[in-house]
């Protein structure tokens, strides 16, 4: 089973989201404004301050404890340089989430996402006991693209007007991993 914190790179963990986040959150959005803004929906100025942040950090760990959401940081030291979110979480005979993720503009091309995507994909079946994992991407985000093949993610195919991104309705690309193929509740200890 997989425990958390897990180390991505030599320098960079993974681990779950927590209440002090929030300063070090605002951080990497400021940071990575201009980097995120083609991929992400247009953001007030509230959302790039501390109190933003720290209101969404409440409002994230709200939903994990009610079980729809397992947010996680990437933290090199004391800097958060990404995130990693399984959101969206059905159980029951679907028993299937979204992921979601970004790594900050300077740490980009070293494999975090990468690691930090398989370990979620780990968690997602030996914790979550899910089926499945679903990504989308724009159909400009290669890299995301490459990302989600490079982790086992299988093409489903195109949507139109998926997302509100950047000011617009936008067609993207959806991907799937199944992760097993047990019967809902039979974990892999068990099987």
């Amino acid at each position: 089973m997989i425990t958390f914190p897990v180390a991505i790179t030599r320098d960079v963990l993974m681990r779950p989201l927590e209440d002090e986040d929030s300063k070090g959150l605002c951080r990497a959005y400021l940071r990575n404004r201009d980097h995120l803004r083609p991929w992400e929906p247009r953001r007030g100025e509230d959302f790039f301050t501390e109190q933003g942040q720290a209101d969404r950090v409440r409002g994230r760990l709200k939903e994990r404890d009610a079980g729809r959401l397992v947010p996680w940081v990437l933290a090199c030291g004391d800097e958060l340089v990404g995130t990693m979110t399984l959101y969206n979480i059905v159980l029951g005979p679907f028993r299937s989430a979204n992921v979601g993720a970004w790594v900050d503009a300077e740490y980009g091309g070293r494999g975090l996402a990468t690691e930090a995507l398989r370990a979620a994909c780990r968690a997602a079946d030996e914790q979550l006991d899910l089926h499945r994992i679903e990504g989308a991407t724009a159909i400009a985000n290669l890299a995301s693209q490459r990302l989600l093949a490079k982790c086992g993610f299988e093409l489903i195919g195109t949507v139109p007007h998926y997302l509100y991104i950047d000011g617009e309705w936008r067609d993207h690309i959806l991907f799937q991993r199944i992760l097993n193929s047990r019967s809902p509740g039979i974990r892999p200890a068990d099987a």
